[in-house]
């Protein structure tokens, strides 16, 4: 699959890069997002896609700069390849402040580590050539350090593994009820709580939503899909509402 273009104007474009990883790995989306002269990749993943990711968001920056480089949260699916991307690029990267210690596990250089930032719990801006982007707290959706972020200008939420699909050949939701086969279940074992739904759900109305794009699977267009998605997910019932059963020794 090639990029696909989610917005643009004469100064802003979000790209969806092109489908790289195969085989056993879980499929993952990487998302640049380019301002002014400016550029951030968003959980950029792993090594089996690194070479590929790199070249792609270069040849999109052309003569800009990759600014930053944001990641949700620690999976390997995101964090893999941080010292590949931090190498190669000046970008100062960001992670949830519990899990900077954690990244260099990974094999991040010295050279490097400085320009590894921590996200606090509150979330934070990110100044990009005049635009504000919002690093959200999306705690235990599903990571205890989690983060979503949120672009003014494009009005996209990069949800992370919220709303993450697996399985199905499209790259947009145009039929929601249909669609919950691919992430109903995923969302049911992966995601905490209802109680932090709720609470994830009435913080997330306050932004002017046009698209939310998941790092697994296919994105929501237009308000009404995504108001629908965001009420799915409030009335959720999912991973210790469901689990407490599972509390049991195993049989010998």
């Amino acid at each position: 699959m090639s990029s696909i273009t989610l917005f643009e104007n004469p100064n802003h474009k979000n790209v969806l890069l092109p489908e790289f990883g195969r085989g056993m790995a879980v499929q993952a989306n990487q998302h640049l997002i380019v301002h002014g002269d400016s550029g951030i990749i968003l959980d950029p993943g792993g090594h089996k896609v690194y070479g590929k990711a790199v070249a792609e968001c270069m040849a999109q920056l052309g003569s800009k700069k990759m600014k930053y480089i944001f990641f949700s949260h620690q999976d390997p699916d995101i964090i893999a390849a941080a010292n590949g991307w931090l190498m190669t690029t000046d970008a100062e990267a960001y992670i949830s402040a519990l899990w900077l210690r954690f990244v260099p596990h990974f094999g991040l250089d010295e050279l490097v580590s400085h320009r590894l930032k921590p996200i606090p719990d509150e979330g934070m801006s990110l100044d990009m050539d005049g635009v504000k982007l919002l690093l959200i707290p999306a705690h235990f959706l599903h990571s205890e350090g989690n983060f979503q972020l949120y672009d003014p200008v494009s009005r996209i939420l990069y949800s992370g593994d919220l709303g993450a699909s697996l399985g199905m050949q499209y790259r947009e939701v145009t039929d929601f009820t249909a669609h919950l086969a691919f992430m109903e279940g995923f969302h049911r074992r992966y995601m905490v709580s209802g109680l932090v739904l709720k609470a994830w759900a009435r913080m997330i109305r306050q932004l002017d939503i046009e698209m939310i794009a998941p790092q697994h699977g296919a994105y929501f267009k237009g308000k009404e899909m995504c108001d629908r998605f965001i009420s799915w997910l409030e009335n959720l019932e999912c991973g210790i509402d469901l689990m407490l059963d599972s509390y049991r020794l195993p049989a010998a």
